[in-house]
Formats: structure tokens, sequence, C-alpha cells
């Protein structure tokens, strides 16, 4: 049986175009992941998030099924769940 402590998302490292790698909380990466969504335009996500009505779900929704987002040409947004202690 798995350990649950696979499935604990504590911390994310987050790898953005020209930026250092950043440690988030989930709350961190949700806000991050809100207000890049509001940049975006709809047409423009892909078509599982466009079925979502607010910003909020569908930044839920990537944390829990992706890990990353297009943002546009040679630019990339993407995160990874990380344990940093033992």
């Amino acid at each position: 049986m798995p350990d649950s402590l696979m499935y604990q998302q504590d911390n994310f490292v987050v790898l953005e175009t020209n930026q250092p790698e950043q440690f988030m909380t989930p709350s961190e990466l949700l806000e991050k992941l809100k207000i890049t969504l509001q940049k975006l335009i709809t047409q423009d996500l892909p078509p599982d998030l466009q079925k979502f009505d607010t910003v909020e779900t569908q930044a839920q929704y990537l944390i829990d099924t992706s890990c990353e987002l297009d943002i546009g040409p040679g630019k990339y947004l993407q995160w990874y769940a990380v344990r940093l202690e033992k």
C-alpha cells in the first residue's frame, strides 16, 4: 500500500521563465496561478480549464492534475510537489 506521505503537497518548487526557482506553499501557488490565469485570454486556455467558471477553480484543478501551464511562446510556468524535510 502506498505511503500517504507520497501524496502530501506541503511545498512546491516553482520554475518560471527568467526567474530563479521558488519554493511555495499550496496557498502561495494557488494565488500565483490565479494571477497568471487572469492575465491569459480564456480562449488560449486548455479546453479542460475552460469548463470551469472561476479562476480559483481553474487554479486548484491545475494544482491537482498538472505540473505546468502554457503561458505563451518561449515562456513556461512549472510546479512540482517537494518534501523539504524527512
